[in-house]
């Protein structure tokens, strides 16, 4: 599991990223895909690891925890996170408009980061990596020690909300616009966070570190730490970034601030959809129990 969060996170910076100052005019977007080695090369490492532990339990018999719709829900993890970083999508949130940007994290840093651990429940988790990759990284004690410091619930609510706050300050948001190295750091650490976030969420390899309570306590509270970047973008009258302010060119004729308020409703729908889902479900077999309590009760003879 560790192996395939490093896996997202480089795939999450490409080798070569668009610049601000219409290096891709509107009239190219169309065409603007980027088949970046390192990204497709990632994407096919991540797709290998996973079809090699999804043959592996499968033939041992264990179709059970292997089912098609694993590799379906991972297929689309991979996806959606190369899509994100070879796709037109790429130019249009470097250079044009915010929300693009933003539907841009969503999907690498959350989205695809869920999916792929909802792919990776169970026995698949310990089985992504090859037995001798597994024991060389189990032999490393401080990277041992260091993964189990980062999936504490209280070090991964920490490192999520300190990152999505932190980068979304304009200060450091417009050093990723106009910075290679800055911008591979601010991706490469979303996806991090994001995938610590959802380890807590899921629970992958059940260590059952936070009970049903805790887990919807954690997705609670990374949608109140969350509110504060929706709320500043939503309802600022004036543009928080001046780089997509001062864009010559309005794509879809958007104006900066309703760009802006574009990207807040982007981050908001995605992330009630996500954490909405993930409290639901796990509210589930409570309200079912609740539903069935008074039928059982009636059905009782007196």
């Amino acid at each position: 599991m560790a192996l395939g969060t490093l896996v997202l996170a480089a795939a999450a910076s490409p080798s070569e990223a668009f610049a601000h100052g219409d290096k891709v005019p509107v009239s190219r977007l169309g065409s603007a895909w980027d088949a970046s080695p390192l990204v497709l090369g990632l994407a096919a490492l991540a797709l290998v690891l996973f079809a090699q532990a999804f043959v592996r339990l499968r033939r041992r018999g264990r179709a059970d925890h292997a089912p098609w719709s694993r590799a379906l829900l991972f297929g689309s993890a991979v996806a959606l996170a190369t899509l994100a970083l070879v796709s037109p999508l790429d130019p249009i949130g470097e250079e044009y408009l915010l929300s693009g940007h933003m539907l841009q994290h969503v999907l690498i840093a959350d989205l695809a980061p869920a999916l792929a651990l909802l792919a990776l429940r169970g026995p698949l988790t310990f089985f992504l990596l090859p037995p001798p990759a597994l024991r060389f990284l189990a032999g490393l004690g401080p990277l041992r020690a260091g993964v189990r410091f980062l999936v504490r619930p209280w070090v991964a609510l920490a490192a999520w909300g300190g990152v999505m706050l932190g980068w979304h300050l304009p200060a450091a948001y417009e050093a990723t616009l106009h910075n290679r190295a800055v911008h591979d750091l601010e991706h490469g650490l979303f996806v991090l966070v994001g995938t610590l976030a959802w380890i807590q969420l899921i629970d992958p390899a059940r260590h059952r570190r936070l009970r049903t309570a805790g887990r919807i306590g954690f997705a609670l509270a990374l949608l109140l730490i969350g509110h504060p970047i929706i709320d500043a973008l939503f309802f600022d009258g004036t543009p928080a970034y001046p780089t997509y302010a001062g864009q010559d060119e309005r794509l879809l004729g958007l104006t900066p601030l309703a760009d802006q308020r574009l990207a807040a409703a982007v981050m908001f729908s995605e992330q009630l959809l996500t954490l909405g889902t993930c409290v639901a479900i796990l509210l589930w077999p409570y309200l079912r129990e609740r539903r069935a309590r008074p039928l059982a009760l009636r059905r009782r003879p007196a």
